[in-house]
Formats: structure tokens, C-alpha cells, sequence
């Protein structure tokens, strides 16, 4: 009798969370106003996995970062919804920036499988160039936007210590948060298609994120590796 593997369920878990991904993106396409409704599904969903998998994780510390940095980006998703008093920008790099303190966190503790590659310094060219496009249009918010690209850089970078997986939904997360910037500041510099091009990066970058991180913590390669 052959042996079954753990991927079958785990990839059944990812189901809802893709199929709501999908449908968002085409409503953000069409211009839907259901579009915003199933935005604040997407992050739930994409913790059902993590549930899934909590008997197989070793130890509790990465599920606790990784749960943590679901939270705080579906607040960071939600934050006018949440906060319809605050101010929506503000908070969402606050939230999002607190997602990434604790993808940055699980990368470098639990999911580091070998040094940054050299050529992981185009995240460090990203930011300065971002930098130089952006400072003089987003006003009063250099100083945050400037400290939260730092810290979308880092994840970045720090996912590419990890196995490709991460790595790739490192670099989707980067690409929808770059969109969106270019989006908020720049408005006029991108049609009207990206829009639901933040959203298709972004899901993305998110679901591989996760996926990665629980492929590799399920399995028996999960320690990290120190390389001599």
C-alpha cells in the first residue's frame, strides 16, 4: 500500500483562499463593489493552512510569527474598514510594516536554508531608486514611507535565504506594494489595469509566502542550516 504524503491536504487548504483570490481580481477588474467584501476574506482564508498544519510544525515560535504576520496584514488590508476614523494611509503602513517585522522574524529564526545570494542587493537598488521616484510626491509621509521600504526591502531580501518558494512570493509581495506606491503618488504614471495588478501580485507573493514557509516547516529539512 503506498504511503500518502501531507501535500494533498495542505494543498486542499490553499483552495479557498485561491478561489476567493481569483474572484477578487476579477472584480477589481470589472470594477465591482463586491470587490472590497472579499478583500477582507483573503487573509483569513490564508490562515486555514496554517491551522491545518499546526500538528506538524515543531515548536510554536513560527507559527506564532507566521499567524502574526496574516493578522496584521489583514489589518493593514482592512484599515479604512477597521479605522474609519484614522487615517487609512498612515495605518496601513503601520500594519504592514509590523507583517513584515514578523516575515522577516520567521525568515531569519525558523526558514533560512543558506546565505543571501549577492544578488539579493537589487532590493537595496529598489529602495534608493524608489526613493528618488517618490520623495518629493508623498509630502509629510517621507520618513514612514521611506521606514516601511526599508523594511519591504528586508523581507525581500531575507526571503531569498529560504527556499525558492518564499523567495518568489518575497519578490510578488515587493512588485504589489511597488504598484500600489507608484499608484498612490504617481497616479497618473499607470493605467488603470493595475489596480487589480496590486491585488494579483499581491495574493501571490502572500500565498507563496505561506506555502513555502509551512512546506518547509513540515519538513524534516526544517532546521536551519549554518553554512560554513
Amino acid at each position: 500500500m503506498q504511503r500518502r504524503t501531507a501535500l494533498p491536504p495542505l494543498a486542499w487548504a490553499f483552495l479557498p483562499y485561491a478561489v476567493i483570490s481569483v474572484a477578487h481580481v476579477v472584480l477589481l477588474a470589472i470594477d465591482s463593489p463586491a470587490a472590497d467584501p472579499t478583500k477582507l476574506l483573503l487573509l483569513p482564508l490564508l490562515a486555514l493552512p496554517v491551522l491545518v498544519s499546526v500538528r506538524r510544525i515543531p515548536g510554536r515560535g513560527a507559527l506564532a510569527l507566521l499567524l502574526a504576520a496574516l493578522l496584521f496584514s489583514w489589518l493593514g488590508d482592512g484599515a479604512g474598514a477597521f479605522f474609519p476614523d484614522g487615517p487609512e494611509l498612515p495605518l496601513m503602513l503601520l500594519f504592514f510594516g509590523i507583517a513584515h517585522l514578523a516575515y522577516i522574524a520567521l525568515f531569519v529564526r525558523h526558514l533560512t536554508r543558506r546565505r543571501m545570494p549577492w544578488w539579493a542587493l537589487v532590493y537595496a537598488a529598489w529602495w534608493i531608486t524608489m526613493m528618488i521616484g517618490l520623495g518629493p510626491h508623498v509630502g509629510g509621509l517621507l520618513i514612514a514611507v521611506a521606514i516601511y521600504g526599508l523594511v519591504l526591502g528586508s523581507t525581500a531580501a531575507f526571503s531569498t535565504r529560504c527556499i525558492p518558494l518564499v523567495a518568489v512570493g518575497g519578490t510578488f509581495f515587493l512588485a504589489s506594494d511597488t504598484i500600489l506606491a507608484l499608484r498612490l503618488f504617481l497616479p497618473d504614471s499607470l493605467p488603470a489595469w493595475s489596480s487589480p495588478a496590486v491585488m494579483l501580485t499581491y495574493t501571490l507573493g502572500q500565498g507563496l509566502i505561506v506555502a513555502g514557509a509551512l512546506i518547509s516547516l513540515r519538513s524534516p529539512l526544517s532546521t536551519r542550516r549554518k553554512d560554513a
